[in-house]
């Protein structure tokens, strides 16, 4: 049974790479490092270096290496700028998918994960999201993620593909010290590289209706959402039933202050964070239950605050030697 990875140079998917061989399933990874690196990829796993857009060598992928089963992670993952990129965000994350799942009918590839995000529920008006949420995506991110949920259900219907999607909500740390989040829109890396060029990190907003003003956001480990990529992975080779998508969500949020604190410790760098005006739209609490995957895909918080953001720090720091 081998896991053709899609996106496992980038900073998910190569910890969901490693939770696959750890488990001892084999894997292959076909990624464009468009936004990913090639050292991310995990020692002795083969690689592929193409586009989920061209179909021709997702064949030849499948074939190569005895692809069973997908778990894609490959997507253009800038919901900001796909506000001013909305084609470019739709070629590669919906057009994409129509063609990876194409060439898997085509071999006869009938299981797969599915990368989708805490963007297909925009900006929720309740304390805790749950599954049955409203989907209303805010940007052609959002869309484009929500779309292709739409497009294995759809395969499902017609062909028999077996499937789940999970949303994730904000990925931080390292479980592995030689990869990080090397995005330029993510609050980690911001703060980071404020934080070593001299500058001090900047909150947007510290008048929300939270405990402390700024927002609530839910913060997971990338390695323990890899867990949980390949729990879904063994239970479609099981056979064993799935739910559509779950969400990985802690159930209890972190504000940014709490954060910009804990980073100010970790990093052994006091700073006071400067106050700047609230982002347009920007809601105050988006936090996820993710008791359905709890109960089915071994989810769960096995790291605080404080060892996520050491994580992070220390690779980014390993990062620049």
């Amino acid at each position: 049974m081998t896991w053709l990875v899609t996106g496992g140079a980038g900073y998910i998917g190569a910890h969901v790479v490693r939770a696959l061989r750890d488990a001892g399933l084999p894997a292959v990874v076909l990624d464009d490092l468009s936004s990913g690196h090639e050292s991310f990829v995990a020692p002795l796993v083969p690689f592929v270096r193409a586009s989920i857009l061209d179909g021709e060598r997702v064949l030849e992928a499948i074939d190569a290496h005895g692809v069973t089963g997908v778990i894609h992670v490959a997507g253009y993952k800038y919901a900001g700028v796909s506000v001013q990129r909305p084609l470019h965000t739709y070629e590669q994350n919906v057009t994409g998918t129509a063609v990876l799942l194409a060439a898997m009918q085509d071999r006869g590839v009938d299981r797969i994960v599915f990368s989708s995000s805490a963007a297909v529920y925009g900006t929720p008006d309740v304390d805790l999201v749950t599954e049955v949420t409203p989907k209303n995506p805010q940007s052609p991110y959002g869309e484009s993620k929500l779309i292709g949920e739409w497009l294995l259900r759809d395969q499902a219907v017609a062909v028999g593909l077996r499937h789940t999607s999970l949303r994730y909500f904000n990925v931080v740390g390292s479980g592995d010290p030689s990869i990080y989040d090397t995005s330029p829109h993510n609050l980690f890396p911001l703060v980071f590289d404020a934080l070593v060029a001299g500058r001090t990190p900047k909150i947007n907003g510290n008048d929300y209706p939270t405990p402390d003003g700024t927002n609530v956001r839910d913060y997971i480990l990338g390695v323990d959402l890899a867990v949980s990529h390949v729990a879904a992975a063994q239970r479609l080779d099981s056979g064993e039933p799935l739910e559509s998508a779950y969400n990985l969500g802690s159930g209890d949020g972190v504000s940014v202050e709490e954060i910009m604190s804990t980073v100010a410790e970790v990093t052994g760098i006091p700073f006071e964070p400067e106050i700047a005006p609230r982002r347009p739209g920007d809601p105050a609490r988006i936090v996820a239950s993710g008791e359905l995957a709890a109960r089915d895909l071994d989810w769960r918080m096995r790291h605080s605050l404080r060892e996520m953001i050491s994580s992070a720090w220390d690779a980014r720091r390993l990062a620049e030697v």
